[in-house]
């Protein structure tokens, strides 16, 4: 048997335990088998796994849900860079090469902050049967090459969401991203369901925030926002918008270290 070091972080956290959105990491000294680490995010059953290795150029990362791979995810992001920068190099900051180009991550004060790809949605036809599959009806929908963007009236709705999966994934898009204005302190929340990809809610999302970003920035007129992800554990992010990027901060707090044993 090998061991290999492991963490559990949770990220985007609020100030009460156990919240934000848990993510696996595991530092690798070679990148094995692809089917391996799918096996391994199973095993885990986090919506996210992310896998490190040190390469020659630097570091690369790798994300998994219990079902797939995938091309950009936010919190396993941000629960690597606070394994690397607290465990493995400490520093100020690193950058990760990833399928969706280099991600850097830099530490301000309790805070680290993602330098990620802005993903700015466009207006889009509403789906047949989207109020019913939502449960609520929807003011606008906006879209992506792979999220749906619904805007709804006000928080509460938002919240009191319970939408009918089985709908969610008939929608032409494998993310389903709900949001309306914030409140007290909080310019805009939101949810995020993937069922397609073995997540039907997602706790808090750093990728949809791409989305979301540069969307609240332009209604909003604001390029520095906060938000709010609703989902039952609840997360906040701090957002700057920059045209082609978006910052995301966000807290982490660790849950787990040790070592996988195979």
């Amino acid at each position: 048997m090998s061991a290999l070091p492991f963490w559990h972080v949770d990220a985007f956290v609020e100030d009460a335990p156990f919240s934000g959105n848990p993510a696996a990491v595991v530092v690798l000294p070679q990148w094995p088998d692809d089917a391996w680490m799918q096996a391994v995010a199973g095993q885990n059953a986090l919506s996210e796994t992310a896998f490190l290795v040190k390469e020659a150029e630097g570091w690369r990362v790798r994300w998994f849900t219990p079902r797939i791979e995938v091309d950009l995810c936010g919190h396993a992001t941000l629960a690597s860079a606070w394994v690397v920068l607290n465990h493995v190099e400490p520093g100020e900051r690193v950058v990760f090469a990833s399928r969706s180009g280099p991600l850097a991550v830099i530490r301000d004060g309790d805070r680290l902050v993602l330098d990620f790809p802005a993903n700015p949605p466009r207006p889009a036809v509403f789906p047949e049967g989207l109020d019913r599959i939502l449960g609520a009806p929807a003011r606008e929908v906006l879209a992506t090459r792979d999220h749906l963007l619904c805007v709804l009236d006000d928080a509460d709705r938002v919240s009191a969401l319970v939408p009918d999966m089985a709908g969610v994934v008939q929608l032409n898009r494998w993310g389903l991203i709900v949001t309306a204005p914030g409140g007290g302190g909080v310019d805009f929340v939101s949810r995020f369901f993937a069922p397609r990809k073995g997540v039907d809610e997602d706790p808090v999302t750093g990728s949809a925030h791409c989305v979301l970003a540069p969307f609240w920035a332009r209604r909003l007129d604001k390029a520095m926002l906060t938000a709010r992800q609703l989902s039952r554990r609840g997360g906040t992010l701090w957002l700057e918008n920059r045209g082609e990027r978006v910052l995301i901060g966000g807290r982490a707090r660790p849950f787990v270290q040790g070592q996988l044993i195979l």
